[in-house]
């Protein structure tokens, strides 16, 4: 999986519960898939470790047989206890030497970096792909950073040794510009999160220009 990790970040949906609307986590997944999205991330802010092996759990099936990898957000104890294909944490969460280690080295870690000092300090043993942003200001995440912008985003995947995913408040429309700044793939939260139809939402991200 990690061999094809550059592709797997091209639509990378992170569901949460909060904003999945009528349509429901499960339901949101499943239509989300049908419209293309590469990878998966459960990000549960506000539940705890046996709530999010739970919602996890209830992923898998869904998930199952679609080489889709499910990726914990924040909480490396339920993304083992399910064997997730991964975790992503970010600055404040735990050092990535250690997730790293309590993952293993067969699964995924992903690591937000907003600023050149969080790429610079990367260690390339324990991060398998960056997340940088935010690109613009986004309500999905209300303590975000400074955004970045285009020029921004360039800049800093210009500087990382690993795949990276852009983030903060993209959509469709945006495609063309993220992959012009270098980014590998686009991760969404709103984008098809509570959208009325998910999968419609996802398939607008592959009505663009490819690189």
């Amino acid at each position: 999986m990690k061999k094809n990790l550059r592709q797997l970040l091209r639509l990378y949906l992170i569901i949460d519960l909060n904003l999945c609307g009528n349509a429901g986590l499960l339901e949101t997944v499943r239509q989300a898939i049908s419209g293309g999205v590469t990878m998966v991330q459960l990000r549960h802010k506000d539940g705890t470790t046996d709530d999010r092996v739970k919602m996890a759990m209830s992923l898998k099936p869904i998930l199952a047989n679609s080489g889709i990898p499910l990726i914990i957000n924040d909480d490396i104890e339920a993304a083992v206890a399910v064997n997730a294909a991964g975790a992503h944490v970010g600055q404040n969460d735990m050092l990535p030497h250690e997730a790293k280690r309590l993952l293993g080295p067969d699964r995924i870690l992903g690591l937000s970096c907003e600023t050149e000092d969080h790429i610079q300090l990367l260690n390339l043993d324990s991060v398998d792909y960056i997340g940088i942003g935010p690109v613009f200001s986004t309500d999905s995440k209300s303590d975000h950073a400074q955004p970045i912008g285009f020029d921004g985003l360039a800049k800093l995947i210009n500087l990382s040794p690993v795949p990276t995913v852009a983030i903060g408040g993209l959509k469709a429309i945006h495609m063309n510009r993220v992959f012009a700044a270098g980014a590998d793939g686009v991760a969404v939260i709103s984008a098809i999160c509570g959208q009325p139809d998910p999968a419609a939402s996802a398939r607008a991200f592959f009505k663009v220009n490819e690189r």
